[in-house]
């Protein structure tokens, strides 16, 4: 895997991005975005959800939210995102992007703490591929809306693999999220014990947005995910890496 800057540049507000292209095995090519404050403290290697890309608003927002608290992002295009499919990845086709882009982060951090995980489906996406074989270097997932099961069919089957991630996880999640009963995710939370962190944001739906009778704005829970998230990357950093076996 290897990557090259690419000639374009990020859409307007993101001028700061570095556009690439990640090469991933077998030869087929993805874009990405890499955004490094001037006075990092990690990285995070932030993925997609299922129905919009790296560029949407909400994942330019996030990226640039956490630049502005000292964390470094390299976002990136799932395939079938790249060649503008509405069918998403197999697990497998996802995962090998995953490591792709952890291993580009990686190189590009020069030793900064890494992170990974993404906004919904890039999430989950990345804790399988943890689950699965351990992603290097990397000292936590974070979900931002882990969609633990379809709209209107409560389940828990998407979270049996989280009992095999081994790393710190942190959830953020809105208490009105329609992919993700509250109090079953919840009840996974407390199960994964210490290694879990849930940081839950009051009538927010899975698209974080609020109504106008929560009292809040879209913004004001952007802006307090976006604090949890440098709050818990901060400690977890400081903590070191998770022990192999953990």
């Amino acid at each position: 895997m290897t990557a090259a800057p690419a000639s374009s540049r990020a859409h307007e507000g993101e001028s700061q991005s570095q556009a690439l292209s990640l090469r991933l095995d077998g030869g087929d090519t993805v874009s990405a975005l890499w955004l490094r404050p001037a006075a990092a403290h990690a990285c995070v290697v932030f993925a997609h959800g299922a129905g919009a890309g790296m560029r949407h608003a909400f994942m330019a927002a996030f990226a640039e939210g956490l630049a502005g608290r000292g964390i470094a992002t390299l976002r990136f295009q799932f395939p079938y995102m790249e060649r503008s499919s509405k069918r998403p990845d197999a697990p497998a086709v996802a995962h090998a992007t995953v490591r792709a882009a952890v291993a580009e982060a990686a190189a590009r951090s020069a030793g900064l703490p890494l992170f990974a995980g993404g906004k919904s489906f890039g999430g989950r996406m990345t804790s399988q591929a943890q689950a699965s074989q351990r992603l290097p270097g990397v000292r936590g997932i974070v979900f931002v809306a882990f969609p633990l099961h379809p709209a209107g069919r409560p389940s828990l089957d998407r979270a049996v693999h989280l009992d095999a991630v081994r790393c710190p996880m942190l959830f953020l999640q809105g208490t009105r999220d329609e992919l993700a009963d509250f109090a079953l995710l919840k009840n996974v939370v407390d199960r994964l014990g210490s290694l879990a962190t849930l940081e839950a944001f009051a009538d927010a739906d899975h698209a974080f947005h609020v109504r106008a009778r929560s009292g809040g704005t879209d913004l004001q829970v952007r802006e307090a995910m976006l604090d949890a998230t440098a709050r818990w990357i901060i400690e977890r950093a400081a903590a070191g890496p998770t022990p192999p076996g953990a």
